[in-house]
């Protein structure tokens, strides 16, 4: 499965504090973080655009502290956090430009992931730096979230910011090599799963609880993580990050384990579309422009007649010819005032209109599911 890796246009790394923080003296394993970051340097530079889930934050925090190795008060994780994180993010930076890559901090929770609007401030922000050729480096917000430090959530959370990002690939260095059908710790009989496709009440009864003693996540988290990851259409992979190089490892056949999604990203996304979400208005278009729609394209403003009902920026909406015939239903990019203000006007238009410059499409096409191939 080293393919499935390597011919990923986007990729999401997670990478756990055991990983980046040495666990008996609670500095940054720099050796390690300097050969990651060639990895990364070296995917870059094929044409792979790569995002960094980063925990470490609290390890390296408590450690500046003084807080020793015993439990954290909630309190306690958070002041570690608001230290660590200020370590580890000039750890980055200044390790990705040794190799001519600029990293971007952005710190998220689990709630900018559900709630529509942060979601698609979140998505767009990461969209931009990628597409502006910065690496991502995201990490929990531990200074102000609660259930995220309990839980060890960067699992969960990486592969949220996957499906978020459309990724085709989540990457999860672990302590382990993958999925086994036993703890490998003290186990002779204990066999790695190279492979799963669906996860069955019998794979998650193989997950166990963390053993790191640095982390706070556990193999259990990376099945939650693999729902929603496949869920999305993006392939997951855990696989041992103990090593020097860990993705070159990766991509020459290490051992790990697959979980396989039976959809890509944007049929996913656009089965999510057509079949989850509930219409809160109607774009009605001319027949130019359904005619486009049904070719592949995006919906421009040049092509909308009227705009009905009340919804915002995300919102899904109907698309119909002036008939009332469905062409389709998808995501607006405008909020219904502003898409009426712009409806009949050329892209180029929508600064004068509005006073701010978004969207060329009302519908990007990615966003749109088209009548005549839904099922």
């Amino acid at each position: 499965m080293s393919g499935t890796f390597a011919n990923a246009r986007r990729v999401v790394v997670k990478i756990g504090s055991a990983l980046l923080v040495d666990g008996a003296t609670g500095a940054l394993n720099r050796a390690w973080l300097e050969a990651f970051a060639q990895d990364v340097k070296r995917f870059r530079d094929a044409g792979q655009e790569v995002l960094i889930v980063s925990s470490g934050a609290i390890a390296l925090g408590r450690n500046a502290l003084g807080l020793g190795r015993g439990p954290l008060k909630l309190e306690e994780s958070q002041a570690a956090a608001g230290v660590g994180q200020v370590a580890l993010a000039h750890a980055y930076q200044q390790i990705l430009a040794e190799r001519g890559l600029t990293a971007a901090q952005v710190l998220l929770t689990l709630t900018d992931t559900e709630q529509r609007r942060r979601y698609l401030n979140a998505r767009s922000t990461l969209a931009t730096l990628l597409r502006l050729g910065a690496v991502p480096v995201v990490n929990e917000n531990d200074t102000v979230a609660t259930s995220e430090i309990r839980y060890g959530d960067n699992d969960r959370l990486a592969a949220r910011v996957a499906g978020m990002i459309s990724a085709d690939c989540l990457v999860l260095l672990s302590d382990v090599d993958g999925l086994y059908t036993a703890s490998p710790r003290g186990n002779a009989h204990a066999r790695l799963i190279p492979e799963v496709r669906e996860i069955t009440p019998d794979i998650v009864a193989m997950a166990g609880a963390p053993e790191s003693g640095v982390g706070s996540g556990g193999m259990i988290t990376k099945i939650e993580a693999a729902r929603i990851a496949l869920a999305a259409g993006c392939d997951m992979v855990i696989t041992s990050g103990h090593v020097l190089h860990p993705l070159a490892r990766l991509e020459t056949g290490a051992p790990c384990t697959w979980f396989l999604s039976s959809a890509t990203p944007t049929q996913a996304r656009k089965t999510w579309i057509a079949g989850t979400l509930e219409p809160c208005g109607t774009i009605t278009v001319d027949d130019g422009a359904a005619r486009a729609l049904e070719a592949g394209k995006s919906l421009l403003p040049a092509g909308v007649v009227a705009v009905d009902g009340r919804f915002a920026r995300g919102d899904a909406v109907i698309v119909a010819r002036r008939d009332g015939t469905a062409v389709g239903r998808g995501l607006s990019a405008y909020d219904c005032e502003d898409a009426a203000r712009i409806l009949g006007h050329k892209s180029g238009e929508i600064e004068r209109i509005l006073g701010y410059r978004g969207r060329d499409e009302i519908i990007h096409r990615d966003d749109l599911v088209v009548a005549k191939n839904r099922s």
